[in-house]
């Protein structure tokens, strides 16, 4: 009696431990990761995924292989849904799903309606944790990144090629930087689906992703995403922050010729700022005023295109800007730890290309000799102040830059940049123009037909010719005589002629 009275107690026991120990079982694990949450009214939810790696970490010979795997991603089928289901699925919502990888940051973006809410959400959720990585959907991808280098980049825009191969003359092929985000041509087509796979476990972590969230989303949602999340390996968080790369003195030309009717020019060289550096403020009010995007009052769109109409715009960056003839602002996540100064000259008549390259050397070689007047500085500082909103206008850019400013360890964006631009004086501006706008290692990228006749005009100091359509007046035609003759101080073995064929090849 007493061993079954026993027996008894044992089973009670067990009956009562039981639900404790389903109930610990069945609590949802939280995912490891960083979030940015800001919630409004809007009936919009903006979603941002972003994971804290990119180009910067393909592996050597597989290049492309970062930009390779988020494609698949988002242009790929789930474990239990085609791309095309998908896109059937997304099309009544009227919501889509994109990525963008840079050298440091793979964002995944989309928003949509909240009555679409769950329905939207499970398909991103899918895409990013149930991967279908089908065979055809990863040569699909593939063949599109090829394409788009060997066709798109190299064949058909002069402005865009000149651009990203100004970064490969800056930053050598050892510099987690050099190379283009989408590899080369040779090294994509040796990328396998299995190196897709094992970049996928080994960066799509928790310790990598900073979720982002915009609108009027439910309270409960960040924590059911989390959960969800939570069953990607924790790894170990991103520790990438890469330097300007040492820059060896002498002013490198590089002129890509291909078939085409006009000559693009793109120039520059590291700066060891960005959004986190006490000077960003200052080179930021510089590059507005020597080359604001798209803006006609610009100093440089001032002299080489509103005075002499030799081009469609002259612009300057700090800060990567891919895309610039397409948009007016820049996109958000592509937060660097290092960036150039940049000056794009948007293309020009063939015979105008070395007058141009000199004006654009002059112009720049005077701002940094002279600096700025106290008017430019006013007047710049002033439409800084506003145009920051514009970067910041929509929900979805406002949750971008946020997620920016968590990497760069600022404040909000707007918020920061008012404030630095209010500690602002002339004197620190110029300081900043004399510390780091450089004139003895400039790298000078131009795309153009006669690659072999601009070498030898270049290296023989041959004087520029200009071609106007109107008569221009008499101290403009003045200037054009010193700008004609203005020095490229370069040496021959630093002019070189590269075939398309070999860019990104």
């Amino acid at each position: 009696m007493r061993s079954l009275k026993f027996l008894s107690l044992i089973l009670l026991l067990a009956l009562a431990a039981a639900p404790l120990v389903r109930a610990a079982d069945s609590t949802p694990k939280v995912a490891k990761h960083g979030t940015v949450l800001l919630p409004s009214r809007s009936p919009l939810v903006s979603f941002r995924f972003v994971f804290h790696t990119g180009a910067a970490a393909d592996p050597k010979g597989k290049e492309g292989l970062a930009a390779l795997t988020s494609a698949l991603l988002s242009e790929g089928g789930s474990k239990t849904m085609t791309r095309a289901e998908i896109l059937k699925a997304l099309y009544p919502m009227a919501s889509e799903f994109d990525s963008q990888t840079d050298k440091e940051m793979t964002v995944f973006y989309g928003s949509t309606h909240i009555e679409n809410l769950d329905a939207y959400y499970a398909l991103v959720r899918q895409m990013l944790l149930e991967p279908g990585f089908r065979d055809d959907d990863f040569q699909r991808v593939r063949t599109d990144m090829v394409n788009f280098l060997k066709t798109t980049l190299r064949a058909g825009n002069d402005e865009e090629l000149g651009k990203e191969h100004l970064y490969t003359m800056i930053y050598p092929p050892a510099h987690p930087y050099g190379h283009h985000n989408y590899g080369t041509i040779s090294s994509l087509e040796k990328i396998t689906l299995d190196d897709v796979k094992g970049f996928y476990r080994e960066h799509y972590t928790q310790s990598n992703l900073v979720l982002g969230l915009a609108g009027a989303f439910p309270d409960a949602l960040p924590q059911k995403i989390s959960a969800d999340f939570a069953t990607l390996p924790e790894g170990k968080t991103a520790s990438l922050k890469t330097t300007a790369p040492l820059q060896e003195k002498g002013t490198k030309i590089d002129i890509i010729q291909r078939e085409t009717r006009s000559t693009a020019i793109s120039l520059g060289f590291p700066i060891p700022v960005n959004r986190s550096h006490q000077d960003y403020a200052a080179l930021a009010l510089v590059a507005s005023y020597f080359g604001q995007h798209r803006s006609s009052s610009s100093y440089l769109y001032q002299r080489i295109r509103a005075l002499r109409g030799l081009n469609y715009g002259d612009y300057a960056y700090i800060e990567y800007f891919p895309r610039g003839m397409y948009r007016f602002e820049p996109s958000p996540n592509l937060a660097r730890s290092s960036q150039i100064f940049q000056i794009w000259i948007r293309p020009v008549e063939p015979q105008n290309g070395l007058f141009t390259l000199r004006a654009a050397l002059y112009e720049y070689d005077k701002l940094v000799r002279e600096g700025m007047s106290q008017e430019a500085f006013d007047s710049t500082r002033q439409f800084l102040r506003k145009y920051v909103n514009v970067l910041t206008a929509t929900q979805d850019a406002q949750l971008g830059y946020a997620l920016d400013s968590r990497y760069y360890g600022t404040r909000e964006f707007t918020t920061h940049m008012r404030a630095a631009l209010d500690k602002l004086t002339l004197d620190d501006v110029n300081k900043a123009i004399h510390a780091y706008l450089k004139t003895d290692s400039l790298r000078v990228a131009m795309v153009t037909k006669d690659g072999e006749g601009l070498r030898k005009a270049i290296l023989a100091g041959t004087p520029a010719t200009v071609n106007y359509t109107a008569p221009k007046p008499k101290e403009v035609l003045e200037e054009d005589a010193v700008i004609s003759k203005y020095p490229i101080p370069v040496k021959e073995g630093n002019v070189r002629v590269v075939p398309v064929e070999k860019v990104f090849q």
